[in-house]
């Protein structure tokens, strides 16, 4: 959420600020709630102050045996009148809550301008995609062997954007994620924690997820409403929710393993064939909290942890600075690493590492307080590191050979007891 008091004070400029990600700021409808906002906020004010006037009235005259009836009624007149404009200015606080809560982050101010992901900015590349002899197979084609990949038994089970695993490539997948996790926390100093796939609405609305991207998330009623994870993200970052960090507890640096769930509403008809857009995936997570000052150094950071992965299964990968346009709702700057796919001879998203500055936390209300006692907001930042299915898929495909076979990165193979090609 963006800081109230800037919007209040800027309006104008935040304004500006976010028509570069294409977002039109009702600048009429905020001014005028917080004109009735100020206006009833004094209408109390006078009515809080009149009546402290008429309550002392009625001490006075008790003291001089006076009859207080007359009084004792006005008094109650102006008790109903403030609880009715107490009533309004909780109303409109509550409209105001609600406006602030759908403004998207004002994206950083090194954040290429522009309209769509064709306005992305290449940052830099890493490895070439192989000159292959043969023309390359897709992961549909590939994962058909044996029926290792197995859409169809998904859609029988579930439907759609589901996919059952068998065999070696469910061991593939596996070991992608162990090999993961044990990189991150051995190697990047992430702290390893397992949280909860099921969210309550307070948890969605404090990474950014609700009211804005409601859609997305699917809901399980019950006793209690809950909402299954669309990225750990969510339940990893809400694990510091409304508390007070110590300056000695900064940065603090999560990586999380977990599915993931995704409606994907927005995204009809788009990637139907194969594991690269599913209802349900797979990731390692890397989440930090950090200080403010701090926080643009651990973008570069989180972005190198992931980009390390793709450098030690030797998979061809470029960085791109999101535009204006394409960040997140939530982020203030995104970059994307794309990997090579030679089944679709192009790159294709695997990770997105993103700084979202203050504004996760102050809808979470997390804070710290430095050495010296002021207590601040903290900054959040977040990064696939990286999406296993998609990383399952680049594997696969730039792995494979005029055979059909897949073989096994040598990083990964400890993980498989040693197995070097998939048959």
């Amino acid at each position: 959420m963006l800081d109230p008091k800037l919007v209040r004070n800027s309006i104008d400029v935040v304004a500006l600020q976010l028509k570069k990600r294409g977002f039109t700021l009702d600048v009429a409808k905020f001014n005028l709630l917080e004109e009735q906002r100020k206006q009833l906020q004094i209408k109390m004010q006078d009515l809080q102050n009149e009546r402290n006037v008429r309550s002392k009235e009625v001490g006075h005259a008790k003291a001089a045996g006076k009859n207080v009836e007359d009084v004792l009624k006005s008094l109650k007149e102006l008790s109903d009148a403030l609880k009715t404009q107490e009533e309004k200015f909780a109303q409109v606080q509550v409209e105001m809550d609600d406006f602030l809560a759908c403004l998207p982050n004002i994206p950083h101010e090194s954040v290429p301008v522009g309209k769509s992901e064709e306005d992305n900015k290449l940052i830099r590349t890493w490895g070439e995609p192989k000159k292959l002899s043969f023309k390359p197979k897709d992961h549909v084609e590939l994962g058909a062997n044996q029926h290792l990949m197995d859409f169809e038994a998904a859609a029988k089970i579930s439907g759609a954007r589901f996919v059952v695993l068998r065999g070696a490539l469910a061991r593939l997948q596996r070991a992608l994620i162990q090999f993961m996790l044990d990189l991150h926390t051995n190697e990047h100093g992430y702290q390893e924690i397992t949280v909860p796939y099921l969210v309550n609405a307070y948890s969605l609305f404090g990474t950014g997820q609700f009211p804005k991207l409601k859609e997305d998330v699917f809901a399980i009623s019950g006793e209690v409403e809950l909402y299954l994870i669309p990225t750990s993200e969510v339940p990893v970052a809400n694990t510091v929710r409304d508390d007070i960090l110590s300056a000695s507890q900064l940065p603090i640096k999560y990586t999380c393993y977990s599915s993931c769930f995704r409606s994907e509403a927005g995204s009809y008809g788009k990637d139907m064939r194969g594991m690269l857009r599913q209802h349900q995936f797979e990731k390692v997570e890397l989440v930090q909290i950090v200080r403010p000052d701090q926080s643009y150094q651990a973008l570069e950071d989180i972005t190198k942890h992931a980009e390390t992965v793709l450098q030690r299964l030797e998979l061809p990968y470029r960085v791109m600075a999101l535009c204006s346009g394409d960040i997140g709702f939530a982020a203030a700057k995104t970059y994307d690493i794309e990997v090579w796919l030679p089944g679709q001879d192009r790159y294709r998203e695997i990770s997105s590492c993103s700084n979202t500055e203050a504004f996760q936390a102050r809808r979470m209300k997390t804070r710290w307080r430095d050495d010296s006692g002021k207590i601040e907001l903290v900054h959040t930042l977040n990064g696939s590191g990286l999406a296993i299915g998609r990383t399952l898929i680049a594997v696969i495909e730039n792995y494979q050979d005029e055979l059909g076979r897949i073989h096994i990165p040598k990083v990964l193979q400890p993980y498989m007891s040693g197995l070097e090609v998939i048959e």
